[in-house]
């Protein structure tokens, strides 16, 4: 945020158009500090005939309601969504924190999933894991 001040003052004192306006583009990204959400870990559990437990480990900087990690995502690896798991809440003091999805039903041909983290500024875009089942 030091480096905007000083842009900010910069800018003041040099008064055209092209300056102001690229202060507001500046300053529009600068509530995205946050980045995209990571899935660092995946620990998937065969529950029963093609049910899974899917414990997911994120990280994001959460910065409050206003930007941050809402939802892990399991997809089959042409980007089919399988399974969502809504987050309820930022996790700004609990980084990296582990929630888990149950009883996701996976189709029998399906033999790795993709998971990822969504936030609610970028969406997609973080480190992905890329996760073997075990077998039914």
């Amino acid at each position: 945020m030091h480096h905007l001040l000083i842009l900010v003052v910069l800018m003041m004192t040099f008064r055209s158009r092209w300056k102001i306006g690229l202060l507001a583009v500046v300053l529009a990204g600068a509530g995205a500090n946050a980045g995209e959400a990571d899935v660092l870990d995946v620990h998937a559990t065969l529950t029963g005939q093609n049910t899974y437990r899917f414990d997911v480990s994120v990280a994001h900087a959460d910065e409050g309601w206003a930007h941050y990690a809402n939802a892990f995502e399991i997809l089959d690896l042409e980007g089919n969504v399988l399974g969502v798991r809504k987050l309820a809440h930022p996790h700004v003091d609990e980084q990296p924190f582990t929630r888990s999805l149950g009883s996701g039903v996976i189709p029998d041909n399906v033999e790795v999933v993709i998971v990822r983290a969504v936030d609610s500024v970028h969406g997609t875009g973080g480190k992905e894991q890329e996760v073997q089942l075990p077998e039914n």
